[in-house]
């Protein structure tokens, strides 16, 4: 049973608290309603993502055999044989459909969207350069699609941009941790690090890093946002999001323990206290008004 959770990636679905951004940028983080169908939200996407995950430890099972970590997983590792995981990957696809269509039809659509990006991925986009980071970013975006979906509510095309950036920097970091902790033998794990090089993943991390911040400081004074809240004061919110990028790229360039971004989240206590804080303080300034 242990290896059978072990095979939902629950770590995971950490990933997945992009669908609160709705929530906490449309105001409605006080009703009811709305708190409960994000977290219905959330628990369909952790379903539907973990579906996923099987979906691709299935197809990657041989490349896994010869990585250090992802060897221990349950179908590489043998424990778990893959027509049992396969079938598990079908129920919960099927269920997180099926629950999807509970919080709308157009949840259940971004749902739809959002499996099929996965296992157009698996199949065959994670084998192409810079596509392969722009599909794992892109399914950031739409987590928070549809969780504004889910409570029928706007949300801004900067935060969408915003999500898109700061994800793309996560994967684009976690690429560049991969070649150098797996050396000479990064492409025999996984065969896209042979079209990468550190120079360019330098030079993407850099432009990715100074879009993210200029981006989410523009959406701080953008004018939409301050009628929308009534106040300019989220700018008090950008030295978190500089000091939690930065934090980042210390982890990553010094540390070289990007290669599992939620893993980062759940160890380093520093950049857990600059996310706490700013939820806290972006809540208080909205809240407040």
């Amino acid at each position: 049973m242990k290896d059978y959770f072990r095979l939902l990636r629950p770590r995971q679905w950490l990933k997945n608290v992009f669908v609160f951004a709705g929530l906490i940028f449309s105001r409605n983080f006080l009703i009811p309603t709305s708190i409960t169908k994000s977290i219905a939200a959330f628990v369909v996407f952790s379903i539907l993502s973990s579906s996923g995950y099987i979906i691709n430890d299935i197809i990657d099972y041989k490349d896994d055999l010869k990585h250090p970590v992802k060897s221990k997983r349950p179908i590489a590792a043998g424990r778990i044989r893959r027509k049992k995981a396969g079938a598990l990957a079908c129920i919960l696809m099927l269920l997180s459909i099926a629950s999807s269509y509970f919080l709308g039809i157009d949840f259940l659509i971004i749902c739809c969207a959002y499996g099929l990006l996965m296992l157009t991925y698996s199949l065959g986009v994670k084998q192409i350069v810079i596509l392969d980071v722009l599909f794992v970013a892109f399914g950031y975006v739409l987590r928070a699609i549809a969780g504004a979906v889910a409570i029928d509510v706007e949300i801004s095309s900067w935060l969408l941009l915003c999500t898109l950036l700061i994800a793309l920097f996560l994967a684009v970091a976690k690429r560049r941790t991969e070649i150098v902790l797996l050396g000479e033998d990064a492409s025999k794990h996984r065969k896209i690090l042979s079209q990468y090089s550190l120079t360019l993943l330098n030079q993407m991390i850099s432009v990715v890093t100074a879009a993210c911040i200029v981006a989410y400081c523009l959406y701080t004074l953008a004018p939409d946002t301050v009628a929308k809240f009534g106040t300019k004061n989220l700018i008090f919110t950008i030295p978190f999001v500089i000091y939690g990028i930065f934090r980042y790229l210390y982890i990553t360039y010094q540390k070289l323990d990007t290669d599992i971004p939620e893993k980062v989240l759940f160890s380093d206590l520093p950049l857990q206290l600059c996310l706490m804080s700013w939820v806290v303080v972006c809540v208080l300034i909205i809240a407040l008004v």
